[in-house]
């Protein structure tokens, strides 16, 4: 899917879950880079197929995007999914591990979810308290789809990563995914593109201290110019009771 079925997926999801989702699936980096760091870095698999990416927020709970967990509108059985943890490349030195029965929250306000997994032998990602900026330089990192062809075909097997700018909701790019005072934040095209498969990756940032925060999870692209996160900074409440309990 790409996210013109946004509004569809909205509808849909709202009377199933009372959730406020924001854009259908996006997909690995288009352009962008090899990543050489994400210990916190999740890929997520449904019947052993690739399809989505997450961060590990503790050493149980997975943080990522609440629509990676549909099929057709209906909610993925958990014995369907896996997470494989612990290598930037997915095909050599990873854990795989799943899901605990019944252990997964959806927010309320942002296409975001928490999963409650296996232990983790993993370095959790930190969360920023802090607001995005217009003008704010980003990462974002994903397996997702390298190409804007058949992206089910082109799935990275490698971990990647593209730098992109935070602009105001309200830019005429962004038009009709973000809104002033909303729980999203969009990001315009830099040294890549988000697409399939990246969804539910993390968005991150390097602080003045030179240390790297969680500020959103990402979750739909148009695969040219503009992307979407919500913002982890509006969630954290929410993020921090469920981890906590």
């Amino acid at each position: 899917m790409t996210r013109h079925l946004r509004a569809l997926l909205l509808s849909v999801l709202l009377l199933l879950i009372g959730s406020v989702l924001s854009t259908a699936p996006a997909s690995a980096v288009i352009g962008g880079a090899k990543s050489t760091y994400g210990p916190w870095a999740v890929r997520m698999f449904v019947d052993g197929q690739p399809v989505c990416t997450g961060t590990a927020v503790t050493a149980q709970w997975v943080l990522s995007a609440s629509h990676c967990f549909y099929e057709q509108a209906q909610p993925i059985a958990d014995k369907r999914i896996s997470f494989k943890v612990g290598s930037l490349d997915v095909r050599k030195g990873t854990t795989t591990v799943r899901p605990l029965p019944g252990k997964r929250a959806g927010s309320a306000k942002a296409d975001m979810v928490l999963i409650k997994v296996q232990p983790m032998k993993v370095t959790p990602a930190k969360l920023s308290a802090a607001p995005v900026r217009p003008g704010q330089t980003v990462r974002q990192y994903g397996w997702g789809a390298t190409c804007t062809t058949d992206e089910n075909a082109c799935q990275s097997p490698v971990l990647k990563q593209a730098d992109l700018k935070v602009v105001k909701p309200d830019d005429p790019r962004c038009s009709g995914h973000t809104l002033p005072g909303g729980p999203d934040f969009c990001m315009v095209r830099g040294s890549g593109i988000p697409a399939g498969g990246d969804s539910g990756g993390p968005v991150m940032s390097i602080t003045p201290q030179g240390e790297e925060v969680l500020l959103g999870v990402f979750f739909g692209s148009d695969r040219e110019t503009s992307a979407e996160a919500g913002e982890v900074s509006q969630q954290l409440a929410w993020i921090r009771s469920v981890t906590r309990g």
